[in-house]
Parts: C-alpha cells; sequence; structure tokens
C-alpha cells in the first residue's frame, strides 16, 4: 500500500469515529487532505483554475472546526468527500492518464 491509499484509510476511519477526534485532529486531518488533492490534482495535470473550488470548502472547514463552527457531521462528511477525491485522483495517477486542458 502506499501513502496515499494509507491516508484514504485514515480519513475514512476517522469519519467513523469523529466523536472521538478533538477539534485540532480534525483540523490537521482536514489540511492534510486539502494539501494530498493539491498535490495529486498538479500530478494529473488539473491547473487551479478560476471559480469555485471544492478544495475551498474544504478548508474552509478545516478553519471552521476550532472555532466550533462546524459539528461532526460535517466534518465527517468532509473527511469522506475528500476521501472520494483522493481515491479518484490516485486512480487517475495511477493508470497514467494525463489532464490536459486546451
Amino acid at each position: 500500500m502506499s501513502l496515499t491509499t494509507d491516508f484514504i484509510g485514515d480519513l475514512v476511519r476517522d469519519a467513523n469515529r469523529i466523536d472521538r477526534l478533538d477539534a485540532f485532529q480534525k483540523r490537521r486531518m482536514s489540511e492534510r487532505a486539502v494539501a494530498t488533492i493539491k498535490d495529486l490534482r498538479e500530478a494529473v495535470g488539473i491547473p487551479n483554475g478560476p471559480g469555485r473550488d471544492i478544495v475551498l470548502d474544504i478548508h474552509t472547514t478545516a478553519l471552521s472546526v476550532e472555532r466550533g463552527w462546524r459539528d461532526d457531521s460535517q466534518v465527517r462528511d468532509t473527511f469522506l468527500l475528500a476521501a472520494g477525491m483522493i481515491r479518484d485522483l490516485y486512480i487517475v495517477l495511477d493508470s497514467g492518464t494525463t489532464v490536459s486542458l486546451v
């Protein structure tokens, strides 16, 4: 298994035990997810673009957790969303497919 697949497992595991995590752990996992998604997007050739991006929502959740602005169900949903995005990007990267915008 790779570090990426291990991290996907960590996100899913933590989503299932969200009530046992403190605010710092929730924020840290969300921030790691954002960094991982950005790195994988860059690796497959998906450029940063203008407009609304779901990664910004994940990052906003990360910043809001310690202030109590997100409840456990919202953080759980964010972890599962991030895990799905990372999984999809990893599949694309592993297949050798590159994305190019013309």
